[in-house]
């Protein structure tokens, strides 16, 4: 765990922020909790690592209208949305949109817990893959124009005569822009060298805008939501058979009320 990473708690109920506050510090997270999306844009750090626990129903600023003012701000941060309502349209938009999961009320803790540690892992990935990538910008900067021009040819492949005979230029130069060009991406070998030009490339996949996804995304987020709520209600019967069970102390249960539960045995 990061303890560095911040959970963003937004809800209007405040039963629900505290219940989930005290879950969260529990599990040893640090958490800034809001009652309005206002307060939320107001106070929030977007250089933070960390995720946003959001309600999908809020008065005057929504979960969803939140999520696209986080977009049209460039911020793109990890939203877990969470509703006591919901359909497959609603769903599919908060993931094409960038939601990494959507709960629905009442959830058990695990299932929150384990999508707040998977949106933390992918915002600290994006991040890495950001600071990369500008990484190996700032190193492309530094190269001359001619430095890059025998940098592309060598990634390419081409060998130090080929490269001289395409710019009509001395294969010893070519064997000096190219000894600058790898001391200046702090490459030791040809193939470091290509790992790095190519993860210019890479990373530039991390910058994709967090709405881009794909159909494939869109279907699995529905079938995510369809498989909770059946997990949710199979859970409910079972609660409905094993009375005896829970009486004798043996399926103890905490129960958060409208906004999570512990399974059994928990």
């Amino acid at each position: 765990m990061n303890f560095d990473a911040v959970v963003y708690l937004v809800d209007d109920d405040p039963g629900v922020l505290k219940g989930l506050t005290r879950l969260l510090c529990t599990e040893g997270y640090t958490v800034q909790a809001f009652d309005s999306a206002d307060e939320f844009l107001l106070a929030h750090d977007p250089l933070v690592s960390g995720c946003v626990v959001l309600d999908l129903f809020m008065p005057n600023i929504d979960g969803l209208a939140l999520q696209q003012a986080l977009l049209a701000s460039a911020c793109e941060r990890f939203i877990i949305f969470m509703t006591g309502y919901g359909d497959i349209d609603t769903v599919v938009q908060a993931m094409k949109a960038g939601a990494v999961d959507f709960l629905t009320k009442p959830f058990y803790d695990e299932d929150l817990l384990a999508a707040v540690r998977n949106a933390i892992a992918k915002d600290q990935r994006a991040r890495k893959a950001r600071q990369e990538l500008q990484s190996i910008r700032w190193r492309m900067d530094r190269l001359t124009p001619r430095e890059r021009e025998v940098l592309q040819h060598v990634v390419a492949g081409r060998l130090n005569k080929q490269i001289a005979a395409d710019l009509g230029i001395a294969e010893k130069t070519i064997k000096v822009h190219r000894a600058r060009a790898m001391e200046k991406m702090g490459a030791a070998s040809l193939a470091e060298l290509v790992r790095i030009t190519v993860g210019a490339d890479v990373g530039a996949v991390a910058e994709i805008p967090l709405h881009d996804q794909t159909e494939r995304h869109e279907k699995s987020a529905a079938w995510r939501y369809h498989a909770q709520d059946r997990r949710v209600e199979d859970r409910r019967v079972q609660d409905r058979r094993a009375p005896a069970l829970r009486d004798a102390g043996k399926g103890m249960r905490l129960d958060l009320g409208p906004i999570g539960r512990r399974r059994e045995g928990a």
